[in-house]
C-alpha cells in the first residue's frame, strides 16, 4: 500500500486513538476508576497497534525486497538462458554482456570488450533507427531489434547509454521465401528470326523438316529443365518454366540458341532465335509482360539472342549473328504514310540526331529536312546541330554553300528550343538512346516525337515516340530515310545536294558498301543516284587534312594486339582526333589475325571515347555496352567520363576478357 491510500490509513488510525482518548476523558468526572481503566486499555491498544504497524511495514518491505531480488534474478537468468542470441553494447558498439545463445549460435570466443561490427557485419546506426534490419551470418539469417536505455544527470547531460540487441533467427522464413522464389513459374516467349526471309525459296518438305528440327531442339532443352512449351504460330512458341531452372539456363548461357543456329538451311543465313524471358515477377501476368518486353528488346538488338527481364533490368545472352535483312517494304510504306500525316498536322518540324553527329546522322536528318520542304514549302523545318562538335563538317558546308533554299537547314539546339511549340514535331534520326541525344532539353520539350534508327536497341530507349521506326538490319539511318522519302509526293524535285549527303551517310556506315550491305542498301543508293547524287562529290566529302592523316598513321603504328583485338590509344586533344580515330579503327581491321579494333582517345579534359570496329567475328556492340556505350555488331562506341586514357584501356581489356569468357 503506497501513496494516498497509505496516508489515509495512517490518519484513520490516529483518529481512532484520539477518539478512544476522548472517550476515556469523558468519563473521568463521573467515574475515576473507569477513566483509568479506559486510559490504560486505550494506551495498550495504541501501543500494540503501533508495534504491529511497524512490524507489518517492516515485513512488507522485506517481502518486497525479497520479491524484487527474486524478480531481478529471474530476469537475469531468463535473459541469459533465453534461446535467442542477445547482447548489450555501449555507445561505442563494444560488447559488455552477452547471453548463452549468443555464445552458442553466433560467437564461440570471448566476446567481452569486442566491437560487435568485428563479429557481425552490421550498420549500427541503421539498426538503431530501423526495426527491420536483417543480417546473414554463418548461413543463418537474423533480424535485429535494438532497445536503448540512457542515464542522464539532471535530465539533461547524458552520462551513459546501453543498448540491448536481440537477434531473432528467421532462417526458416528466409529459406522458405527463397524456395518459393526458386519454384515460381515464369514465362518464356520464343520467336524464329525472320522466318519467311530465312526459309524463302525452300521446298515445303524442307521447311517442315527445318521446323521439326527447331521444335525438337526446343522441346529437348525445355524437358531437360522441367518446362512446358506450346506452339502458338509457325515461328512462335510459348513456354512456362520455374525460376530455378531458368537459373540453370543462365549458367549454360542458353546454349539452345547455338544449337538452333547450327541447323543447315541450304547454305543460307542460319536459323536464329530471339527469346524473351520474364522472371522474378509477382505473378504470371507480370511475367508475361516482362517476357514481351524482353522479346521486343532481343529482336530490336538484331535477334539471335536471349533477353532476360527482371524488375532490376535486362540481361542479354548471345547476339553473335548479323540481323537478317527483310525483303518486304510494307512497314516502310506504312511508316512513310504515318509520318506524312504527322508532318501535315504539325506547325513546324525539328530534326535532331545524336551528339557529335557523323555523316549518317547529319546526312539522314538533312535529307529528310529537304524532303519535308518539298512536301510543304511553307512549313518551318530545321535540323538542330551543334556545329562545334560534329564530324560532318563537309556535309554542313556543302549544303550551306550550294543550296538555293531561302531558309537555312541547320540551326543550333538553343535556337531550335526557342522555336518549339506544342504543335512541333521532333524527328530523331540515327539514335534511339536518350543518353546521347544532341539536345536532351529539346527532347524533353517536344510533345510529338518520331524516331528513325538502325542501331541495335538499348535499354534506355525513347519510349514515348508516336512513330518508332527501328530496323537493326538496315545499314544506316540514311538508307532508312531514303526508303521513306520515296513515298513522299513530288520527291523527284529534291535537290541533288540532299541526295549527296544521304549517300555519304550510307557510304560511311557501310564502309563504301562493304559492311552490313543488303539488297535494300543498293536499292536506296540507286534511288539517290536517280535523284542526282554525285559519287565524286560524295567521295570528296571524305577527304582528310594532313594532320588527320598523320594522326591516323600514328594510331595505327602504335597499335597493340590483345586476344585478337587491335588496340590503339591517344591522350592528346587534337581537333582531328575523332575522324582519325574512326578511320584508324577501320584500317586496323586489315591487320592479320585481328577480329576487332578499338581506338581510345581523349575528347575533352575529363572525357574519353572509344571507337570499336569488327568484321562480325566479334560483337563489339556487346563489349561497348559493358562500358556504357552501344552501336552495332560491327561498329560501336562508348564515352567514359572522369577517367584517364590508361584507365579506360584497362576497362576495355576487362570487358574484352569478359566477353570472350561468356562466348567460350
Amino acid at each position: 500500500m503506497t501513496g494516498k491510500r497509505w496516508l489515509a490509513f495512517k490518519l484513520v488510525s490516529i483518529l481512532l486513538v484520539v477518539v478512544s482518548l476522548a472517550s476515556a476523558f469523558a468519563v473521568a468526572e463521573t467515574d475515576e476508576v473507569k477513566f483509568w481503566m479506559l486510559l490504560g486499555v486505550t494506551a495498550l491498544a495504541a501501543l500494540a497497534f503501533l508495534v504491529l504497524l511497524y512490524a507489518s511495514q517492516k515485513n512488507l518491505h522485506k517481502f518486497v525486497t525479497e520479491m524484487e531480488s527474486q524478480f531481478n534474478l529471474t530476469e537475469r537468468d531468463s535473459l541469459y538462458k533465453f534461446p535467442a542470441p542477445a547482447i548489450i553494447i555501449d555507445s561505442e558498439g563494444i560488447i559488455i554482456w552477452y547471453n548463452l545463445a549468443f555464445a552458442e549460435q553466433v560467437y564461440d570466443g570471448d566476446a567481452f570488450g569486442v566491437d560487435i561490427t568485428k563479429i557481425i557485419d552490421i550498420d549500427l546506426e541503421k539498426v538503431m533507427t530501423n526495426k527491420n534490419v536483417t543480417v546473414d551470418f554463418r548461413s543463418s539469417h537474423f533480424k535485429i531489434s535494438a532497445v536503448t536505455t540512457e542515464k542522464r544527470e539532471m535530465e539533461s547531460e547524458l552520462i551513459s547509454s546501453l543498448t540491448l540487441l536481440y537477434l531473432e533467427d528467421i532462417s526458416d522464413y528466409i529459406n522458405l521465401e527463397n524456395e518459393l522464389n526458386r519454384i515460381r513459374p515464369s514465362i518464356m516467349l520464343i520467336a524464329i528470326d525472320n522466318f519467311e526471309e530465312t526459309l524463302s525459296g525452300e521446298k515445303d518438305s524442307e521447311r517442315s523438316h527445318i521446323l521439326i528440327q527447331i521444335e525438337k531442339i526446343l522441346e529437348t532443352y525445355l524437358d531437360e529443365h522441367n518446362g512446358i512449351m506450346r506452339k502458338t504460330a509457325n515461328d512462335k512458341f510459348f513456354a512456362i518454366i520455374e525460376d530455378r531452372y531458368i537459373e540453370d539456363m543462365l549458367a549454360d548461357k542458353f546454349k539452345v540458341i547455338n544449337d538452333v543456329r547450327n541447323i543447315a538451311v541450304s547454305g543460307k543465313t542460319p536459323v536464329t532465335l530471339s527469346i524473351g524471358v520474364g522472371m522474378s515477377s509477382l505473378d504470371l501476368e507480370e511475367s508475361e509482360t516482362f517476357a514481351k518486353q524482353a522479346l521486343e528488346m532481343a529482336q530490336g538488338r538484331g535477334g539471335d539472342q536471349v533477353a532476360v527481364k527482371r524488375e532490376s533490368g535486362f540481361e542479354f545472352f548471345g547476339g553473335v549473328s548479323s540481323g537478317v535483312e527483310k525483303h518486304t517494304k510494307v512497314k516502310t510504306r506504312i511508316v512513310a504514310t504515318a509520318l506524312i500525316d504527322l508532318i501535315n498536322a504539325s506547325s513546324s518540324v525539328i530534326i535532331m540526331g545524336h551528339r557529335n553527329g557523323d555523316m549518317d546522322s547529319i546526312g539522314s536528318g538533312a535529307g529528310l529536312c529537304g524532303a519535308i520542304r518539298i512536301l510543304d514549302p511553307d512549313k518551318y523545318v530545321r535540323m538542330a546541330v551543334n556545329a562545334e562538335a560534329t564530324m560532318a563538317e563537309p556535309i554542313i558546308q556543302r549544303l550551306n554553300y550550294n543550296l538555293n533554299d531561302e531558309e537555312p537547314v541547320f540551326i543550333s539546339p538553343e535556337e531550335a528550343l526557342a522555336q518549339i511549340t506544342d504543335d512541333t514535331l521532333l524527328i530523331i534520326v540515327d539514335t534511339h538512346n536518350k543518353d546521347i541525344l544532341e539536345s536532351s532539353e529539346l527532347y524533353a520539350a517536344a510533345k510529338q516525337i518520331a524516331v528513325i534508327d538502325h542501331h541495335r536497341q538499348v535499354v534506355n530507349y525513347i519510349d514515348n515516340a508516336v512513330i518508332f521506326h527501328h530496323e537493326p538490319y538496315a545499314s544506316s539511318a540514311s538508307e532508312m530515310t531514303a526508303e521513306i522519302i520515296q513515298y513522299f509526293p513530288a520527291i523527284d524535285k529534291l535537290q541533288s545536294y540532299y541526295a549527296d549527303v544521304m549517300l555519304a551517310g550510307i557510304m560511311l556506315d557501310t564502309r563504301d558498301f562493304v559492311m552490313r550491305t543488303g539488297v535494300r542498301t543498293f536499292e536506296a543508293a540507286a534511288f539517290l543516284r536517280k535523284l542526282g547524287a554525285d559519287m565524286v562529290a560524295v567521295k570528296k566529302m571524305f577527304a582528310n587534312s594532313i594532320p588527320c592523316i598523320k594522326k591516323r598513321s600514328k594510331l595505327i603504328a602504335d597499335t597493340e594486339i590483345y586476344n585478337r583485338c587491335a588496340i590503339a590509344s591517344d591522350d592528346s586533344l587534337e581537333s582531328s582526333i575523332r575522324t582519325a580515330a574512326a578511320q584508324a579503327a577501320d584500317e586496323m581491321l586489315e591487320i592479320e589475325g585481328v577480329d576487332a579494333s578499338f581506338v581510345i582517345y581523349r575528347t575533352q579534359q575529363n572525357s574519353v571515347s572509344i571507337s570499336a570496329r569488327s568484321f562480325g567475328a566479334m560483337n563489339v556492340q556487346i563489349i561497348m555496352e559493358k562500358l556504357g556505350g552501344g552501336g552495332h555488331q560491327t561498329m560501336a562506341a562508348a564515352q567514359l567520363t572522369d577517367i584517364s586514357v590508361s584507365e579506360a584501356k584497362a576497362k576495355l581489356i576487362s570487358a574484352i576478357d569478359e566477353h570472350i569468357a561468356n562466348i567460350s
